[in-house]
């Protein structure tokens, strides 16, 4: 059933819309107590050298997917910049990047109106922070709004990538980056590559980090394992195995491993006027 979903999806906007809009609602309703706060596979650097990102006590339950909002969002310097998230789930990503890099506002917009209700109740807003609803391919902010724009790991869900890269590149400042990281078939690569030439936008950076990815979730298996056998029903913990990442459950982990979809990070730059 998980695969069949998929594959309509993947071949349908209007559907790959809806699904994902429904799902996401519906994931919001399981988990009232704010345990999951990130969404996301995580992110492991693979240089022994490196050193990890310090973090509070309480923050080390979500280590791998904080690392990777830091991997991605720190590739530019957001301090005293106003700062968008498109697809801000549960919140903690944007919670992170308004603590720890310093923007002058951080704004997290998510289309599910139970994920930003449960934002605004878990997450201290103030400083700059806040969260709205809104639809990442009909983004509702005036021209040059923003200096950053981060998206991750949300893109999949939408409609035409083409259409929310036109969005991003309307609400950024000239100058202005987006800073984006998501799954991907190796064959969408020049459909990608096609859209972001013809939105506007300049590449500063692309980097796979696929395996860094799957490093990822495999240190966080077990805890994935354990958080959906919590939250979600039995009947739906199966499916919930393959959205979480889970080693040897998971469909789209094996599609990792396999090669056939891929995880790109990428700094694209709106050209200065």
């Amino acid at each position: 059933m998980y695969k069949l979903v998929r594959t309509l999806s993947g071949n349908s906007s209007r559907i790959r819309r809806l699904s994902s809009r429904y799902f996401y609602q519906y994931v919001s309703t399981l988990d009232q107590s704010g345990q999951v706060t990130l969404m996301n596979y995580g992110y492991v650097d693979l240089d022994p050298a490196a050193q990890p990102i310090p973090l509070k006590a309480v923050d080390e339950f979500n280590r791998y997917p904080l690392q990777l909002y830091h991997k991605v969002s720190s590739a530019v310097d957001l301090r005293g910049l106003d700062v968008l998230e498109v697809g801000s789930g549960r919140g903690g990503g944007a919670a992170y990047v308004s603590r720890h890099l310093g923007p002058r506002s951080m704004t997290g917009m998510d289309l599910s109106a139970n994920a930003v209700a449960f934002s605004r109740r878990h997450h201290h807003s103030g400083n700059g922070l806040r969260y709205v609803q809104g639809d990442a391919e009909d983004l509702s902010f005036s021209d040059a709004s923003f200096d950053a724009v981060i998206n991750i790991e949300s893109s999949h869900c939408y409609g035409e990538m083409a259409q929310f890269l036109r969005e991003v590149h309307r609400v950024l400042r000239p100058g202005g980056h987006l800073l984006w990281a998501d799954t991907l078939a190796p064959h969408q690569h020049g459909s990608l590559q096609q859209d972001v030439r013809q939105s506007g936008f300049e590449v500063v950076k692309e980097e796979a980090i696929t395996e860094n990815v799957l490093a990822a979730m495999n240190l966080m298996t077990e805890r994935n394992r354990k958080l959906t056998d919590t939250i979600a029903p039995w009947y739906a913990r199966k499916v919930f195995y393959h959205f979480a990442g889970v080693e040897g459950a998971s469909y789209i982990y094996d599609l990792f491993q396999s090669g056939d979809l891929e995880y790109l990070h990428m700094v694209l730059r709106r050209k200065a006027a």
